[in-house]
């Protein structure tokens, strides 16, 4: 794998922000982050969050939809993947498919592994080869995300996407994508106040930690549901 991802310098979030371990070489990994309660943090205006941004988003529903989640992930997060496998499926089921609810993904990498696997996600192709492919390394993480040589478990999973060995390294020497990424997650914590993942903005309000389950979300989406009708 080229080493530019995990060389280059990568501004990380201090260990009490993110109550992280530490991975072989130095990498930051999310492993040990405990539960937490999902809170309420400040607003941002659906505008100027919707502005905030580096890249394309990654869009899945509706974009008329009466109700924008933003989500802030990162890949190497396990309450991140938890959401993905278990609580998104409900949620497209209850909100996104029936039109009701747009969600966009945006990256928020805690770390060099995560940076990395957020650009082969974007190297996948169009909007949609992009969300899947973040969805299959999401519910591969805990195969991939472990001691070790990282390059053929990463790998072994763009491949099921279309990846050759020579556009895997092609897409981890991409220096204006590491480096889009990167101004991404400066703008989400300078001007949102993002400082963990996941962090949802569900039309402006802040919701961060463990969301573990659909009723949590039901709890906010609904009343905003309500109101617009």
């Amino acid at each position: 794998m080229d080493r530019h991802i995990f060389n280059t310098p990568f501004p990380m979030l201090n260990r009490r922000q993110f109550g992280s371990g530490l991975l072989a070489a130095g990498i930051v990994s999310a492993l040990g982050l405990g539960a937490m309660t999902p809170v309420f943090a400040q607003d941002v205006s659906v505008e100027k969050l919707m502005a905030g941004n580096t890249l394309p988003d990654i869009t899945i529903g509706n974009k008329d939809a009466k109700v924008t989640i933003v989500e802030y992930a990162s890949m190497s997060c396990p309450h991140c993947a938890n959401f993905h496998k278990n609580v998104l499926p409900k949620l497209k089921e209850k909100y996104i498919e029936p039109g009701k609810v747009l969600l966009v993904m945006r990256e928020f990498p805690l770390n060099q592994v995560a940076i990395a696997v957020s650009m082969l996600t974007r190297c996948a192709g169009d909007n949609d080869k992009t969300a899947a492919l973040v969805d299959v390394y999401f519910d591969q993480q805990d195969k991939w995300l472990v001691r070790g040589d990282l390059e053929p478990k990463l790998l072994e999973i763009a491949k099921q996407a279309g990846f050759t060995s020579e556009s895997f390294k092609k897409c981890l020497e991409n220096e204006e994508l590491f480096k889009k990424l990167v101004e991404q997650r400066e703008i989400a914590s300078s001007q949102f106040g993002v400082n963990s993942t996941p962090t949802f903005f569900i039309n402006g309000k802040s919701v961060t930690g463990n969301i573990m389950n659909i009723e949590t979300f039901s709890n906010i989406i609904d009343p905003l549901l309500k109101a617009a009708s």
